[in-house]
Protein backbone atom coordinates (compact mmCIF):
# COMPACT_ATOMS: atom_id res chain seq x y z
CA UNK A 1 0.00 0.00 0.00
CA UNK A 2 1.12 3.54 -0.67
CA UNK A 3 1.28 6.13 2.11
CA UNK A 4 -2.12 7.67 1.37
CA UNK A 5 -3.81 4.27 1.44
CA UNK A 6 -2.11 3.41 4.74
CA UNK A 7 -3.16 6.76 6.20
CA UNK A 8 -6.76 6.23 5.06
CA UNK A 9 -6.84 2.76 6.62
CA UNK A 10 -5.31 3.94 9.91
CA UNK A 11 -7.77 6.84 10.20
CA UNK A 12 -10.75 4.60 9.49
CA UNK A 13 -9.52 2.09 12.08
CA UNK A 14 -9.18 4.95 14.60
CA UNK A 15 -12.77 6.04 13.95
CA UNK A 16 -14.00 2.46 14.37
CA UNK A 17 -12.01 2.14 17.61
CA UNK A 18 -13.61 5.35 18.91
CA UNK A 19 -17.00 3.83 18.07
CA UNK A 20 -16.08 0.76 20.14
CA UNK A 21 -15.02 3.05 22.98
CA UNK A 22 -18.53 4.40 23.58
CA UNK A 23 -20.05 0.92 23.46
CA UNK A 24 -17.42 -0.31 25.94
CA UNK A 25 -18.38 2.56 28.24
CA UNK A 26 -22.05 1.60 28.04
CA UNK A 27 -21.10 -2.03 28.75
CA UNK A 28 -19.18 -1.30 31.97
CA UNK A 29 -21.66 1.30 33.24
CA UNK A 30 -24.45 -1.27 32.86
CA UNK A 31 -22.42 -3.45 35.25
CA UNK A 32 -22.19 -0.92 38.06
CA UNK A 33 -19.29 1.38 37.16
CA UNK A 34 -20.34 5.01 37.68
CA UNK A 35 -19.76 7.84 35.21
CA UNK A 36 -17.41 9.55 37.69
CA UNK A 37 -15.28 6.44 38.29
CA UNK A 38 -15.12 5.59 34.58
CA UNK A 39 -14.17 9.15 33.60
CA UNK A 40 -11.41 9.24 36.22
CA UNK A 41 -10.02 5.85 35.17
CA UNK A 42 -10.07 6.77 31.50
CA UNK A 43 -8.32 10.09 32.06
CA UNK A 44 -5.59 8.90 34.39
CA UNK A 45 -4.67 5.71 32.52
CA UNK A 46 -4.89 7.30 29.07
CA UNK A 47 -3.02 10.40 30.26
CA UNK A 48 -0.14 8.37 31.66
CA UNK A 49 0.14 6.16 28.57
CA UNK A 50 -0.06 9.10 26.13
CA UNK A 51 2.58 11.02 28.12
CA UNK A 52 4.90 8.00 28.03
CA UNK A 53 4.41 7.93 24.26
CA UNK A 54 4.93 11.71 24.03
CA UNK A 55 8.15 11.51 26.07
CA UNK A 56 9.42 8.96 23.54
CA UNK A 57 8.25 10.65 20.33
CA UNK A 58 8.27 14.38 21.25
CA UNK A 59 10.48 14.77 24.36
CA UNK A 60 11.55 18.34 23.58
CA UNK A 61 7.98 19.56 23.05
CA UNK A 62 6.93 17.94 26.33
CA UNK A 63 9.79 19.58 28.26
CA UNK A 64 9.02 22.96 26.69
CA UNK A 65 5.34 22.75 27.63
CA UNK A 66 6.05 21.74 31.22
CA UNK A 67 8.44 24.68 31.54
CA UNK A 68 5.92 27.21 30.16
CA UNK A 69 3.64 28.39 33.00
CA UNK A 70 1.29 30.39 30.77
CA UNK A 71 0.90 27.44 28.43
CA UNK A 72 0.21 25.10 31.36
CA UNK A 73 -2.55 27.42 32.61
CA UNK A 74 -4.16 27.33 29.16
CA UNK A 75 -3.83 23.55 29.06
CA UNK A 76 -5.40 23.33 32.53
CA UNK A 77 -8.37 25.45 31.40
CA UNK A 78 -8.77 23.29 28.31
CA UNK A 79 -8.58 20.15 30.43
CA UNK A 80 -11.57 21.39 32.49
CA UNK A 81 -13.83 23.10 29.96
CA UNK A 82 -12.98 20.96 26.94
CA UNK A 83 -11.65 17.56 27.92
CA UNK A 84 -13.14 16.79 31.35
CA UNK A 85 -16.58 18.25 30.64
CA UNK A 86 -16.72 16.48 27.29
CA UNK A 87 -15.75 13.10 28.75
CA UNK A 88 -18.34 13.38 31.52
CA UNK A 89 -21.09 14.73 29.26
CA UNK A 90 -20.54 12.02 26.64
CA UNK A 91 -20.52 9.14 29.15
CA UNK A 92 -23.55 10.60 30.97
CA UNK A 93 -25.37 10.82 27.63
CA UNK A 94 -24.54 7.16 27.00
CA UNK A 95 -25.82 6.27 30.48
CA UNK A 96 -29.17 7.95 29.80
CA UNK A 97 -29.51 6.79 26.16
CA UNK A 98 -27.06 4.41 24.47
CA UNK A 99 -23.65 4.63 22.83
CA UNK A 100 -24.97 4.98 19.27
CA UNK A 101 -27.45 7.78 20.01
CA UNK A 102 -25.00 9.66 22.25
CA UNK A 103 -22.23 9.49 19.64
CA UNK A 104 -24.47 10.73 16.84
CA UNK A 105 -25.73 13.63 18.99
CA UNK A 106 -22.13 14.51 19.86
CA UNK A 107 -21.41 14.72 16.15
CA UNK A 108 -23.60 17.82 16.00
CA UNK A 109 -20.35 19.47 17.09
CA UNK A 110 -19.19 20.56 13.56
CA UNK A 111 -22.52 22.36 13.10
CA UNK A 112 -21.99 24.21 16.40
CA UNK A 113 -18.43 25.11 15.37
CA UNK A 114 -19.80 26.39 12.05
CA UNK A 115 -22.37 28.59 13.83
CA UNK A 116 -19.66 29.86 16.19
CA UNK A 117 -17.36 30.81 13.29
CA UNK A 118 -20.19 32.53 11.39
CA UNK A 119 -21.17 34.59 14.45
CA UNK A 120 -17.57 35.41 15.36
CA UNK A 121 -16.68 36.54 11.84
CA UNK A 122 -20.03 38.22 11.20
CA UNK A 123 -20.63 36.11 8.10
CA UNK A 124 -23.82 34.53 6.80
CA UNK A 125 -23.67 30.77 6.21
CA UNK A 126 -23.42 29.60 2.62
CA UNK A 127 -26.23 27.59 1.04
CA UNK A 128 -24.39 24.33 1.76
CA UNK A 129 -23.79 25.37 5.38
CA UNK A 130 -27.42 26.44 5.78
CA UNK A 131 -28.58 23.09 4.38
CA UNK A 132 -26.27 21.29 6.82
CA UNK A 133 -27.73 23.25 9.75
CA UNK A 134 -31.32 22.43 8.67
CA UNK A 135 -30.48 18.74 8.23
CA UNK A 136 -28.80 18.61 11.65
CA UNK A 137 -31.80 20.23 13.36
CA UNK A 138 -34.19 17.88 11.54
CA UNK A 139 -32.12 14.83 12.46
CA UNK A 140 -31.97 15.85 16.12
CA UNK A 141 -35.74 16.40 16.12
CA UNK A 142 -36.39 12.89 14.76
CA UNK A 143 -34.05 11.23 17.26
CA UNK A 144 -35.52 13.19 20.16
CA UNK A 145 -39.22 12.83 19.29
CA UNK A 146 -39.59 10.06 16.67
CA UNK A 147 -41.61 12.65 14.76
CA UNK A 148 -44.13 13.21 17.58
CA UNK A 149 -44.02 16.93 18.42
CA UNK A 150 -45.87 16.52 21.72
CA UNK A 151 -43.57 13.89 23.28
CA UNK A 152 -39.92 12.96 23.69
CA UNK A 153 -38.58 9.57 22.62
CA UNK A 154 -35.46 10.19 24.70
CA UNK A 155 -35.48 11.07 28.36
CA UNK A 156 -34.97 14.81 28.99
CA UNK A 157 -31.66 13.92 30.71
CA UNK A 158 -30.50 11.92 27.70
CA UNK A 159 -31.35 14.71 25.25
CA UNK A 160 -29.72 17.37 27.45
CA UNK A 161 -26.48 15.47 27.99
CA UNK A 162 -26.31 14.44 24.33
CA UNK A 163 -26.59 18.06 23.19
CA UNK A 164 -24.28 19.25 25.96
CA UNK A 165 -21.66 16.72 24.85
CA UNK A 166 -21.80 18.32 21.38
CA UNK A 167 -21.23 21.75 22.95
CA UNK A 168 -18.29 20.52 25.03
CA UNK A 169 -16.88 18.69 21.99
CA UNK A 170 -16.96 22.00 20.14
CA UNK A 171 -15.01 23.55 23.05
CA UNK A 172 -12.64 20.57 22.88
CA UNK A 173 -11.89 21.49 19.26
CA UNK A 174 -11.83 25.29 19.57
CA UNK A 175 -9.96 25.88 22.84
CA UNK A 176 -6.59 24.17 22.23
CA UNK A 177 -5.97 25.06 18.56
CA UNK A 178 -3.23 27.62 19.23
CA UNK A 179 -1.37 25.63 21.85
CA UNK A 180 -1.55 22.42 19.80
CA UNK A 181 0.12 24.23 16.91
CA UNK A 182 2.93 25.18 19.28
CA UNK A 183 3.47 21.93 21.20
CA UNK A 184 1.72 19.19 19.19
CA UNK A 185 -1.53 17.39 19.89
CA UNK A 186 0.00 14.28 21.47
CA UNK A 187 1.77 16.32 24.15
CA UNK A 188 -1.16 18.67 24.80
CA UNK A 189 -3.79 15.91 25.01
CA UNK A 190 -1.58 13.71 27.21
CA UNK A 191 -0.90 16.52 29.70
CA UNK A 192 -4.56 17.60 29.58
CA UNK A 193 -5.78 14.10 30.37
CA UNK A 194 -3.49 13.79 33.37
CA UNK A 195 -4.49 17.25 34.63
CA UNK A 196 -8.13 16.34 33.97
CA UNK A 197 -7.80 13.28 36.21
CA UNK A 198 -6.42 15.49 39.02
CA UNK A 199 -9.25 17.99 38.53
CA UNK A 200 -11.70 15.09 38.53
CA UNK A 201 -10.30 13.95 41.86
CA UNK A 202 -10.70 17.42 43.39
CA UNK A 203 -14.20 18.06 42.07
CA UNK A 204 -15.89 14.65 42.27
CA UNK A 205 -13.74 12.44 44.55
CA UNK A 206 -14.15 9.39 42.29
CA UNK A 207 -12.50 7.08 44.86
CA UNK A 208 -15.80 7.16 46.74
CA UNK A 209 -17.35 5.25 43.82
CA UNK A 210 -16.53 1.56 43.98
CA UNK A 211 -15.53 -0.25 40.81
CA UNK A 212 -16.73 -3.89 40.75
CA UNK A 213 -13.74 -5.59 39.15
CA UNK A 214 -14.64 -8.66 37.10
CA UNK A 215 -13.33 -10.20 33.90
CA UNK A 216 -16.14 -8.56 31.91
CA UNK A 217 -15.39 -5.12 33.33
CA UNK A 218 -11.65 -5.57 32.70
CA UNK A 219 -12.25 -6.21 29.00
CA UNK A 220 -14.75 -3.35 28.87
CA UNK A 221 -12.14 -1.01 30.36
CA UNK A 222 -9.60 -2.29 27.84
CA UNK A 223 -12.07 -1.36 25.12
CA UNK A 224 -12.63 2.20 26.32
CA UNK A 225 -9.09 2.98 27.53
CA UNK A 226 -6.72 0.76 25.57
CA UNK A 227 -8.45 0.41 22.21
CA UNK A 228 -10.83 3.38 22.22
CA UNK A 229 -8.47 6.03 23.58
CA UNK A 230 -4.74 5.24 23.45
CA UNK A 231 -4.71 3.07 20.32
CA UNK A 232 -7.39 5.10 18.51
CA UNK A 233 -5.68 8.41 19.20
CA UNK A 234 -2.20 7.27 18.13
CA UNK A 235 -3.61 5.59 15.00
CA UNK A 236 -5.52 8.77 14.16
CA UNK A 237 -2.43 10.96 14.57
CA UNK A 238 -0.40 8.65 12.34
CA UNK A 239 -3.17 8.46 9.74
CA UNK A 240 -3.70 12.22 9.68
CA UNK A 241 0.03 12.78 9.18
CA UNK A 242 -0.35 10.79 5.93
CA UNK A 243 -3.69 12.04 4.56
CA UNK A 244 -3.97 15.53 6.07
CA UNK A 245 -6.13 17.02 8.82
CA UNK A 246 -9.23 17.76 6.72
CA UNK A 247 -9.33 14.34 5.03
CA UNK A 248 -8.59 12.71 8.39
CA UNK A 249 -11.55 14.43 10.04
CA UNK A 250 -13.82 13.28 7.24
CA UNK A 251 -12.63 9.67 7.46
CA UNK A 252 -12.98 9.66 11.26
CA UNK A 253 -16.69 10.45 10.79
CA UNK A 254 -17.14 6.69 10.57
CA UNK A 255 -17.20 6.76 14.40
CA UNK A 256 -20.98 7.19 14.88
CA UNK A 257 -21.70 4.48 12.29
CA UNK A 258 -19.30 2.14 14.09
CA UNK A 259 -20.87 3.02 17.44
CA UNK A 260 -24.38 2.20 16.19
CA UNK A 261 -23.11 -1.05 14.61
CA UNK A 262 -21.35 -2.20 17.81
CA UNK A 263 -24.34 -1.17 19.95
CA UNK A 264 -26.63 -3.39 17.87
CA UNK A 265 -24.14 -6.25 17.49
CA UNK A 266 -22.65 -6.41 20.99
CA UNK A 267 -25.35 -4.90 23.22
CA UNK A 268 -28.51 -5.82 21.27
CA UNK A 269 -29.70 -2.21 21.17
CA UNK A 270 -32.79 -1.47 19.07
CA UNK A 271 -33.04 1.59 16.85
CA UNK A 272 -36.33 2.65 15.26
CA UNK A 273 -36.72 3.84 11.67
CA UNK A 274 -37.03 7.46 12.83
CA UNK A 275 -33.77 7.06 14.79
CA UNK A 276 -31.96 5.80 11.70
CA UNK A 277 -33.36 8.59 9.50
CA UNK A 278 -32.39 11.20 12.11
CA UNK A 279 -28.87 9.78 12.41
CA UNK A 280 -28.57 9.71 8.63
CA UNK A 281 -29.58 13.40 8.39
CA UNK A 282 -27.02 14.42 11.02
CA UNK A 283 -24.24 12.44 9.32
CA UNK A 284 -25.11 13.97 5.94
CA UNK A 285 -24.92 17.41 7.57
CA UNK A 286 -21.48 16.62 8.99
CA UNK A 287 -20.29 15.23 5.65
CA UNK A 288 -21.49 18.36 3.83
CA UNK A 289 -19.38 20.54 6.14
CA UNK A 290 -16.39 18.20 5.86
CA UNK A 291 -16.52 17.99 2.05
CA UNK A 292 -16.85 21.77 1.86
CA UNK A 293 -13.70 22.13 4.00
CA UNK A 294 -11.83 19.69 1.75
CA UNK A 295 -12.80 21.64 -1.37
CA UNK A 296 -11.76 24.91 0.27
CA UNK A 297 -8.42 23.43 1.34
CA UNK A 298 -7.77 22.18 -2.19
CA UNK A 299 -8.64 25.57 -3.70
CA UNK A 300 -6.20 27.26 -1.32
CA UNK A 301 -3.54 24.69 -2.17
CA UNK A 302 -4.05 25.24 -5.92
CA UNK A 303 -3.88 29.03 -5.47
CA UNK A 304 -0.67 28.77 -3.47
CA UNK A 305 0.82 26.45 -6.09
CA UNK A 306 0.06 28.97 -8.86
CA UNK A 307 1.67 31.76 -6.86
Amino acid sequence: MNEKMKGTLLTLIAGIAWGLSGVSGQFVMARGVTVEALTALRLVVSGVLLLILASYKNPQQLKSLLADRKALIRVALFSIFGLLLNQMAYLTAIYHTNAGTATVLQYLCPILVLVYVCVKQGQKPTMIELLAIILAIGGTFLIATHGQITSLALTPQGLFWGLFSAVTYALYIILPTTIIKQYGSLVVIGVSMLLGSLEMALLFQPWQHSVPFTGEIFWGLMGIVGVGTVFAYTAFLKGVSMVGQVNGSLLASIEPLASVFFAVWLLNETFYTSDMIGMFLILVAVLLISVKDILMARKIGIAQTKE
